[in-house]
């Protein structure tokens, strides 16, 4: 139905101006004439799944005719109020010649009480495109957020344009840390940190995955994570604290450069529904042979999180690598 609805909106209006058009004389193309009203329209710059803790941003843009009058103030309220960091940019952007955007000043920095973020003008402008940056607080986590934007100007009118609702995703990302065989080399899903033997040792329980690095001519091994249950052939030169035992299934993953993880150029979003349709029944306990830009899905042995870790770069000479991790609880667990 809603399909339909958009081709009867959109594409039979179109047609029907064509054949009036075909049947009628040229006209002199004018230009439009502007509203003589307070506008405003807003963008989200944003892309991909929207994590607790990490930012929404949107693009805000109000102007009234410079003989009407000037902007005052705009705001924008949230349905959940954002954690520490969100506020609304006092600058307008315009693009100079090499393609950059250079702010300008024309507010003061912003206010939030509560819900509300806001700006006061401080300088004469009736155009202006400010920027918002919300970030995604726990509260959020699994809800849906709206966002009310409004602008005001000295002539006393106001407009507002509602955005939204936005899901609010309930995994959790952490990035760059650090994992290096021998050392740093115990990963813990359930904390998403990197512990050291020691740490391991006093955390058996919290350990689901070991990094390993193993250069040998005659087996191809080389980076590796590895489930502590695995066959000691996959933990060469590992001996394992006491109680590091869990097994954990490990699927190893090419050309899956998740954005949020890799933060390059690559446009691919690992988001909640992967996490529930992943299916890891017959998957094993290790993976070997990790390049850079790979990853691997895991799910902990008591079935409770399933994991997407991504190899951000690894360093043979050092046998270290860089991971990045996007984490997802499931319910019922």
């Amino acid at each position: 139905m809603l399909h339909t609805k958009i081709f009867r909106k959109s594409i039979l209006p179109a047609l029907a101006a064509g054949l009036f058009l075909a049947g009628c004389k040229k006209e002199e193309y004018a230009l439009p004439v502007p509203k003589d009203v307070l506008q405003n329209d807003v963008i989200k710059r944003t892309l991909g799944p929207n994590i607790v803790g990490q930012q929404i941003e949107f693009a805000y843009a109000m102007a009234i005719l410079p003989e009407k009058g000037k902007l005052v103030s705009a705001q924008v309220e949230a349905s959940i109020a954002g954690a520490n960091g969100t506020y609304l940019e006092n600058n307008a952007y315009y693009t100079n010649g090499s393609g950059q955007d250079v702010g300008v000043p024309v507010a003061e920095p912003s206010v939030t009480s509560g819900n509300t973020t806001s700006v006061t003008y401080n300088v004469d402008t009736f155009a202006a495109t400010l920027r918002y940056y919300y970030v995604i607080p726990e509260e959020a986590r699994g809800k849906q957020v709206s966002f009310t934007f409004s602008a005001k100007s000295d002539d006393g009118e106001t407009v507002s344009y509602k955005m939204g609702p936005y899901t609010i995703a309930t995994m959790d990302m952490v990035r760059k840390l650090n994992v290096s065989n021998g050392a740093a080399a115990y990963i813990s899903i359930a904390d998403m940190k990197v512990y050291d033997e020691a740490g391991a040792a006093a955390n058996p329980d919290k350990i689901d995955l070991v990094y390993v690095y193993y250069a040998d001519p005659d087996v191809i091994f080389n980076h590796a994570l590895v489930s502590p249950a695995a066959d000691a052939q996959y933990l060469p030169g590992v001996d394992l604290p006491a109680g590091v035992n869990k097994s954990t299934k490990v699927q190893k993953v090419f050309n899956l450069q998740d954005y949020n993880l890799a933060q390059s150029q690559y446009g691919i979003y690992i988001d909640d529904l992967d996490f529930e349709k992943l299916d890891l029944s017959n998957a094993p306990d290790f993976a070997i042979n990790l390049k850079a830009e790979a990853g691997v899905w895991a799910e902990t042995s008591d079935g409770k999180y399933r994991a997407y870790i991504y190899f951000n770069s690894v360093n043979n000479g050092s046998k270290s690598a860089v991971i990045s991790m996007k984490r997802y609880t499931m319910s019922g667990k």
